[in-house]
């Protein structure tokens, strides 16, 4: 692997403001942003990134090949939960196992806006299509986490608390995350690249400045919670760290089968090797009262999330890089 690519990486903007906030709280210092702005920030966020993605895909248009990156999508968004849990639940209780399984299912947006600065630094193009691949990846993963505690959990356990079916797919399908970010989607398709000119400036032009100062509170919000990883014992941070380079794995071979660009496929290998800390455990919360909801969210924000947009950025584009050529 290329040391280069791995220093740029650690020593880019995003990856620097999200260890500056990390810093902060390790320092004790009184660095704090105001509880209003990181809401502001992660729904501008997710208006950018939706209305810009579907902006491109009303360029591009929907065809057979995106339809197959979907599927391909899907079908990840289907066998790590699966697999996970079986993995998870020799150490963790069934609730907690699945809750865990669907937080690794499912994708972290920030870390997709990472690997498009990557990208753009580098100069290497990526379908608009990807974003819409990433609004559908929510949702399956959260299904999959029910279906999963329906299944094997112990008959009557549990039944008088958890919520109805109906409410789950509610919850899975029309979080404020979801819709806002697939609302933005097909808001962009509808108007398309003409109107999105005018908008360009706020779009494009204050993205990478929200970006910087989004991550600056995760790091902070990861520092917090970082002090209870030696409560959750070494086999699930090992699992936290493993899972996210087994998932990029599969994610790149899957990618390389189907044909995907090389920019398409990093983009593609970060929604495989990501987890939710936002969406997913907020839905699982609801799902499955029966699970730690700390304990899913410590290990995809403070273990996972670090790992991917540090050294698990260049470690996939290395491996794209010898597979296409």
């Amino acid at each position: 692997m290329d040391l280069s690519t791995i220093l740029a990486n650690i020593l880019s903007p995003a990856a620097l403001f999200f260890f500056l906030g990390f810093l902060a709280v390790l320092l004790k210092s009184d660095l704090e942003l105001p509880y209003p702005l990181p809401k502001f920030f992660s729904t501008y966020l997710l208006i950018a990134i939706g209305y810009t993605g579907g902006e491109k895909l009303a360029h591009t248009g929907l065809d057979f090949t995106v339809l197959l990156y979907i599927g391909a999508a899907m079908l990840m968004a289907v066998v790590v939960p699966f697999y996970a849990f079986f993995f998870l639940r020799r150490i963790l209780s069934i609730y907690d196992a699945a809750a865990m399984a669907a937080t690794y299912g499912s994708i972290s947006i920030v870390t997709f806006v990472v690997g498009t600065d990557f990208l753009s630094r580098l100069d290497i193009a990526y379908g608009g299509y990807m974003v819409a691949i990433m609004s559908l990846l929510e949702s399956p993963a959260v299904i999959m986490g029910i279906m999963l505690v329906r299944v094997f959990a112990p008959r009557g356990a549990g039944s008088t608390s958890r919520p109805g079916l109906r409410a789950i797919l509610h919850e899975s399908f029309f979080n404020g995350t979801v819709l806002l970010l697939i609302g933005s989607l097909i808001i962009g398709v509808i108007t398309g690249p003409t109107a999105g000119k005018d908008l360009a400036p706020f779009m494009n032009g204050l993205f990478k400045g929200i970006v910087l100062l989004f991550l600056l509170d995760v790091g902070m919000l990861a520092a917090r919670r970082a002090d209870h990883l030696r409560k959750v014992g070494l086999p699930l941070v090992t699992f936290g760290i493993v899972a996210p380079l087994l998932n990029g794995a599969l994610g790149i071979l899957l990618a390389k089968l189907i044909g995907m660009s090389m920019g398409d496929a990093l983009l593609f290998t970060l929604l495989c090797a990501s987890s939710s800390y936002i969406v997913v455990p907020a839905a699982m919360r609801q799902a499955v009262p029966e699970a730690n909801p700390g304990l899913f969210e410590l290990l995809s924000l403070s273990v996972t999330f670090p790992l991917n947009i540090s050294v698990g950025i260049p470690l996939y584009w290395t491996a794209i890089k010898l597979l296409w050529g």
